[in-house]
């Protein structure tokens, strides 16, 4: 983005300097296209009361890898257009529909002069491919696997704290059957006899 703002300085200053009437209208650095779809690009400018001529350029890159501008040619696919407003012209350049090689960088060039504009890159893509192709009854049966295994995160653990509650409350019930009553009862009665002896020791250690 930068690099278009420079170039557009630069196009603007040679603009001035070649012809002290033309200015240059900012232009949009970038659109993006679906392939076989309309593009227009535009290209605005004021010059007074001055006619001028301009043509679209694009660029090409020969083998040497340099980039060499050359004219946009004109077909049923792509025609140019104009329209004034308030002071300011704007050439079009419409694509129908556009192709993949129709991306690139395109300018207008005011004929007899050196001045170019900073112009639009156009880019034309195709959409992503699905890679599966699910028919409707596949997908009802993937949303019911999924809804099945939901209800199983659910009801699984659940079930297992459930279990866990019930084997706690049998161990304890059983701790309570296991106790024996009558080794209760000679215990307490051993207590008894115990606590009986020694009242009869103090007793005696009084007298």
């Amino acid at each position: 983005m930068a690099t278009v703002r420079f170039i557009f300085i630069i196009y603007s200053m040679a603009g001035v300097s070649a012809n002290g009437k033309l200015s240059l209208e900012v232009d949009r650095p970038w659109l993006r296209v679906h392939l076989s779809q309309e593009a227009m690009l535009e290209c605005c400018y004021r010059a007074g009361s001055a006619s001028l001529q301009s043509s679209w350029l694009t660029r090409g890159y020969p083998a040497n890898g340099t980039t060499i501008p050359f004219l946009v040619p004109l077909s049923d696919r792509v025609n140019v257009g104009e329209r004034v407003h308030a002071g300011v012209t704007c050439r079009t350049l419409t694509f129908s529909k556009v192709e993949l090689t129709d991306s690139g960088l395109y300018q207008c060039w005011f004929n007899n002069t050196e001045v170019f504009t900073p112009g639009t890159y156009l880019q034309v893509y195709t959409p992503l491919k699905k890679t599966i192709n699910l028919s409707e009854r596949t997908k009802d049966g993937i949303l019911v696997a999924e809804g099945i295994l939901l209800f199983l995160c659910v009801l699984v653990p659940s079930a297992m704290l459930l279990c866990k509650e019930k084997r706690s409350m049998r161990e304890k019930e059983n701790i309570y059957q296991g106790l024996n009553l009558d080794d209760s009862d000679k215990a307490a009665s051993i207590y008894q006899d115990l606590v009986a002896n020694i009242q009869e020791e103090i007793q005696l250690e009084n007298a």
